[in-house]
């Protein structure tokens, strides 16, 4: 018989980010961004249920009866607290496993632009932390909320669908709402938090156009609010924010998000070239007068060309930070235009290094510059170029 305590310290012990458990398969963990097989018996359905119903509470039990799909989150001791999705596929129940480390993270260990260290002391406005399923996003908020917790007198409250890295009170007070217990949803709660006092409110996800205009009335207001969305890059995702609305407003819109927004942070994680670990990417965007008009203006296809300008702000561009790790022998090639916003830019840019690289050498023995070729790039670089 197959034991969740057993799958679960398996998961803590090897630093795994997933468990997902199918029926068909035996339990499969997600090991630095890769999928491994656990060396144990083929999942039955009968084996899936009983898994699901030695972790899962009652009230996601019935929700799984009724909507075939529930997702909470539950702590495994004092080691760690997993976020859970269970549904159901082909008539079987599925459980997949997200691990949450106890331990927060410092801006230095999950490598964090340091001008972030600034921004999230700013009395008012609007924080969005963005990007695909699985990018660290969670891990990026909990960290941010953590160094205001660590050193200023704030009242903190969380919304979270379902809570998942739980803080204590320090030099701040911290009190964590989760959606389907403790509140019903995202917009209520927001709604509701602006009559608790409260100086910092972090909002799990802004799903829906409700949950939006919420967040935005909140930082107008005089709050600070840290939100996230699955967008890439922070022009997509300003205009993901205004795409939302009715025509009719969206011209209201910009004008309240060009004054609100203090910064954009998309990720993304790579597994590291080592083989062990990941490392976030990042795009950063600092509002500044010429974003802020941009934004107002409707021109936001030349956001990116402002941030590229905007170093002296911490301001940077994904693919120009996935190309330093690149360059920095912290990721591979394919893995950095994997994740690229522009890979045929990137991919360039990478091919005139390497073709840089070769000259020098040939240069220092004496021999003619080789002309290089798709195989030498592909040895090289482990990069699928036509």
């Amino acid at each position: 018989m197959i034991l969740i305590e057993k799958l679960l310290q398996t998961v803590v012990n090897q630093d795994a980010s997933d468990l997902h458990l199918t029926v068909g398969r035996p339990p499969v963990i997600r090991l630095h961004g890769r999928l491994r097989n656990l060396e144990t018996s083929v999942l039955t359905p009968q084996d899936t249920v009983s898994l699901m119903k030695s972790i899962t509470p009652e009230r996601s039990q019935q929700e799984l009866q009724e909507q075939g799909t529930c997702d909470y989150g539950f702590a495994f001791g004092d080691v760690a607290r997993f976020r859970v999705a269970v549904f159901k596929q082909r008539g079987n129940v599925t459980l997949v496993l997200r691990l949450i480390p106890n331990r927060l993270l410092s801006f230095e260990e999950i490598g964090l632009p340091p001008v972030v260290k600034k921004l999230i002391f700013q009395p008012r406005g609007l924080i969005l932390v963005t990007g695909p399923t699985g990018s660290g996003k969670t891990t990026t908020l909990a960290t941010m909320i953590n160094h205001i917790n660590e050193r200023a007198d704030r009242h903190i409250i969380t919304i979270e669908d379902p809570i998942e890295y739980y803080h204590t009170h320090k030099k701040s007070i911290i009190n964590q709402r989760e959606v389907g217990v403790d509140v019903p949803s995202f917009s209520e709660a927001i709604r509701r938090s602006l009559r608790q006092d409260p100086d910092v409110i972090l909002v799990g996800e802004m799903r829906d156009l409700e949950t939006i205009s919420a967040a935005i009335t909140a930082a107008e207001t005089g709050h600070l609010v840290f939100a996230t969305l699955h967008t890439t890059g922070a022009e997509g995702t300003v205009n993901r924010i205004i795409d939302a609305f009715p025509m009719n407003q969206q011209a209201q819109i910009r004008v309240q998000l060009s004054v609100t927004v203090i910064a954009i942070i998309s990720q993304q994680l790579l597994p590291r070239a080592s083989g062990k670990g990941r490392v976030a990417a990042y795009e950063m965007l600092v509002r500044t007068p010429a974003i802020a008009n941009l934004i107002r203006e409707n021109k936001t296809y030349r956001i990116d060309s402002n941030i590229q300008t905007g170093r002296k702000y911490g301001m940077v561009l994904l693919d120009d930070y996935l190309y330093e790790l690149y360059e920095r022998g912290i990721v591979n090639a394919e893995e950095a235009l994997l994740k690229a916003r522009k890979p045929g830019d990137l991919q360039a840019k990478i091919e005139q290094k390497i073709s840089g690289l070769q000259a020098a050498q040939q240069a220092e023995k004496g021999q003619a510059p080789k002309k290089k070729t798709v195989e030498d790039l592909k040895m090289k670089t482990g990069t699928k170029v036509t």
